[in-house]
């Protein structure tokens, strides 16, 4: 009996643990896709018609655990799905993560120079209040002075 229960708890741990049963995490790849994908939509259909479509948590933008942000050049978030009040400040700059890393500032210069990149920082997940390892991809919107953004969160349980 005792080897019946300890092959059951086995059992369930790795079906517990299989991916199946894990949240649906997004990929960097995607990131990538999306804010290309976000681009293209601000130069095809135009600001006010991206600001709507990236804002909206039901949108085309917001997939898995991720979402498109769109900020301007000067640091004023335009659209963002998962925290739209962020889009009532004349900018974010001085904003900071839980390690008081100024994101935001980051975010504009790489959009900047070289134009696309990477930015790690804490941010919490959708839906959460407690920060996470995040890392974002940000890419500047072609003929425009806007970049848009979309992360993953990384590391595990101690995170």
């Amino acid at each position: 009996m005792p080897r019946f229960l300890i092959a059951l708890a086995i059992a369930a741990s790795v079906l517990f643990f299989s991916p199946a049963f894990a949240e649906e995490r997004a990929t960097t790849e995607e990131c990538v896709q999306k804010t290309q994908e976000a681009a293209a939509m601000i130069n095809a259909k135009g600001l006010e018609e991206a600001m709507k479509l990236i804002g909206d948590p039901q949108g085309p933008f917001v997939w898995k655990d991720s979402y498109v942000f769109l900020m301007d050049l000067k640091g004023k978030m335009l659209a963002h799905p998962m925290q739209p009040e962020l889009t009532q400040y004349e900018h974010v700059l001085l904003q900071t993560d839980a390690a008081d890393k100024a994101i935001f500032v980051h975010f504009v210069n790489i959009a900047k120079d070289p134009g696309q990149g990477w930015v790690d920082y804490m941010w919490p997940k959708p839906g959460k209040k407690s920060p996470s390892k995040k890392v974002t991809y940000i890419y500047r919107v072609p003929t425009k002075n806007l970049l848009v953004g979309a992360g993953v969160y990384v590391g595990g349980m101690m995170y």
